[in-house]
């Protein structure tokens, strides 16, 4: 294994426990548990409740399948989990995740502003995603790479919305509505001209390679 390969095992196990941190209040369905606990005018509508549910419960295998692609797809031990990974990547979020969270969009606290600053977030996650897939099956590789980083920041956002809420409340002490119309916008726009500047400086080419990147059928 690569040095790489080495490093991004380990940052995939950190934001791994992380998200299993968060996931597990929610193992047991109770739905008057952390987050819930301020969703219960809304928690009964049963699309919702099951909106939510999808959402939390795909945000961690995302965060695992995401990271693979960013494994050296060149060297052929990597070619089959980056492929079957990549697939499975776009199913889930498209077909799930991204869905679900279009509709927990909706219904999001803060009012208006905090609303849209999650729909734009789904909306932008299900495109990125969608073209990274289409770039792939056109064997464009390195429009692939960058599709797939900006859709990764975006899938990120589980975890930097969380750190950001953190040091809000650490350093400003907002009234808690103030805190999360914030880090509505705080949690992704951040990650995405994040991955915006890295792939201006190649980055992608980098963790990509056109020419071992297998194509996902």
């Amino acid at each position: 294994m690569t040095w790489r390969a080495w490093v991004l095992s380990l940052i995939l196990a950190f934001f791994s426990v992380l998200m299993v941190r968060i996931t597990l209040p929610y193992v047991s369905l109770d739905t008057d548990v952390a987050f819930l606990r301020i969703k219960q005018w809304i928690i009964h509508h049963d699309v919702w409740r099951i909106a939510f549910f999808v959402h939390v419960f795909t945000s961690l295998f995302l965060l695992v399948a995401g990271f693979t692609q960013f494994y050296p797809a060149a060297q052929p031990r990597w070619k089959k989990m980056h492929r079957t990974a990549g697939r499975l990547y776009v199913i889930m979020l498209l077909g799930f995740s991204g869905p679900a969270g279009f509709v927990m969009s909706l219904y999001a606290n803060g009012g208006w502003l905090s609303q849209t600053a999650f729909t734009l977030l789904s909306m932008l996650w299900m495109y990125t995603t969608a073209q990274a897939y289409r770039t792939a099956r056109h064997r464009q590789w390195v429009a692939h790479g960058q599709w797939m980083v900006r859709s990764f920041a975006l899938t990120l956002s589980a975890l930097t919305l969380r750190a950001w809420k953190f040091l809000l409340v650490l350093f400003f002490h907002p009234h808690p509505m103030d805190a999360y119309q914030w880090v509505a916008w705080l949690g992704w726009v951040p990650n995405l001209l994040l991955a915006e500047w890295l792939i201006r400086q190649g980055l992608a080419q980098r963790l990509l390679s056109p020419k071992g990147t297998a194509r996902i059928n």
